[in-house]
């Protein structure tokens, strides 16, 4: 997996694939950059933004439009990725592949991945995230394919941004270089077939929240004063540690002793630093917790409850 920067100067709809990664090869000559080589070359002869390889985009120089297309595209099992600061997240990445029975997917110098982006598109996102291989496709008729890969997420190696926290898209590609080679003086683009997609289904990556909560005084007279403090915190990507998150609804809950349903007692606002303060009356013992909810960027969290002795 890699993130990327902003990539302006790179247009077209694959212009993630155009970054300089490390090899992920099929028959050992092959690179990611030699594909990106073939991507750039169909954009540039379009002389749009817009994907070369549509049908509408014939144009000299540039690779045919293979008869390829994508659906079932699931990232993380449609389940949505909390990332904290440390640690190792793998993500599988599964999708169909339905091609022309005279596309041979089975041939070395046939390539097919997943990436994600985000951003509203493609062509305009600055971070994408991609496998370091390319996946694994088992043919179920001579027309369709279920593929299988993972993209792995460090967090700690700057893997993920905070400006980047949120909804991310999918986008394909199919490439069937024929026995071109890119590397090469005599390499002919228009022998080369490419099939993209974007804006396929995506995952949410969330920043990991952490709330803290301590009741106090305890033990506490019945009808005297409970202050009940906290922090909220949310994994800072751009910095590998963890900062306050500030002006966020939190709600005060708290469960009678013996009992195992949380009931709110009242919600308010974390300070800009992320702090929480509140007083309530003691009634019984029993334990208070903060609890907060998604937002677009960032996990609910729950905070470990805290005990209260009422005399």
């Amino acid at each position: 997996m890699r993130i990327r920067a902003t990539v302006a100067a790179v247009s077209g709809a694959l212009a993630l694939s155009a970054l300089a990664v490390p090899a992920a090869q099929a028959d050992g000559s092959v690179s990611r950059a030699d594909i990106a080589k073939v991507l750039k070359a169909g954009q540039a002869a379009s002389g749009t933004s817009k994907s070369a390889f549509s049908a509408s985009a014939v144009a000299a120089d540039a690779p045919y439009a293979l008869d390829v297309s994508f659906s079932n595209v699931k990232v993380n099992k449609g389940k949505t990725i909390v990332a904290g600061t440390t640690g190792t997240l793998t993500v599988p990445v599964t999708y169909t592949m339905t091609h022309a029975a005279n596309v041979d997917i089975a041939a070395e110098d046939f390539f097919s991945d997943i990436e994600l982006y985000y951003g509203a598109t493609y062509v305009d996102s600055e971070y994408g995230l991609y496998s370091d291989d390319f996946p694994v496709c088992k043919s179920t008729s001579t027309t369709v394919a279920n593929c299988t890969q993972s993209i792995v997420i460090h967090p700690a190696w700057g893997d993920l941004e905070n400006a980047a926290a949120g909804k991310w898209k999918a986008a394909a590609y199919a490439v069937a270089l024929n026995g071109q080679d890119p590397s090469s003086d005599t390499f002919d683009v228009t022998k080369v077939g490419v099939a993209e997609k974007e804006g396929l289904p995506g995952v949410s990556i969330l920043r990991a929240a952490r709330l803290s909560v301590n009741a106090t005084p305890e033990p506490v007279k019945k009808g005297k004063t409970i202050t009940v403090t906290g922090k909220l915190t949310r994994a800072n990507w751009d910095g590998a540690n963890y900062t306050g998150y500030g002006n966020q609804a939190v709600k005060l809950q708290f469960r009678k002793s013996g009992t195992n349903t949380y009931t709110t007692v009242k919600t308010i606002r974390t300070a800009a630093n992320g702090d929480l303060k509140t007083t309530v009356k003691a009634t019984v013992d029993g334990f208070f917790r903060y609890v907060s909810a998604t937002t677009v960027t960032t996990s609910d969290a729950y905070a470990a409850p805290d005990y209260i002795d009422v005399k």
